[in-house]
């Protein structure tokens, strides 16, 4: 298992006047914590694309349990059971800083090549990275 967590303060442009997060956001918070991990093994989501794989969400099924309010700092998790062939399945959720779960979901991202727009495997130097993630 491959685990992340990460913390995001909740920004007021976010909600709506009555200051809950606007549903719409969750999915943000979500990409902020894959692209985090990305960045913590040294591997950005832009340099994936500059070696010519992309990644786009396939699927997305999100579940709200509370709402989370303006200022509120949030904890972001991405969990991944298996390592990816073709696709990345991440777990994730949002919690208050209370411990109190806001959300959770799962986001299937697929891989392609950019130069044909076609499924690929999972990039090696990736798979690699994940490999040595999920064994610490």
């Amino acid at each position: 298992m491959i685990r992340f967590k990460t913390t995001i303060k909740v920004r007021y442009y976010e909600c709506d006047p009555m200051g809950v997060v606007h549903h719409s956001n969750y999915i943000r918070y979500f990409e902020c914590a894959r692209n985090e991990m990305m960045d913590a093994w040294g591997y950005t989501v832009e340099q994936c694309q500059a070696d010519g794989i992309t990644f786009p969400m396939a699927s997305a099924e999100l579940r709200f349990h509370r709402p989370a309010l303006a200022g509120d700092f949030l904890t972001v998790t991405a969990e991944m059971e298996k390592l990816p062939l073709a696709k990345l399945v991440v777990k994730q959720q949002v919690f208050n800083q209370k411990g109190e779960l806001c959300c959770d979901g799962v986001v299937t991202l697929g891989f392609l090549s950019a130069e044909t727009g076609r499924p690929t495997r999972c990039p090696e130097r990736l798979l690699a990275i994940m490999q040595a993630a999920q064994e610490e």
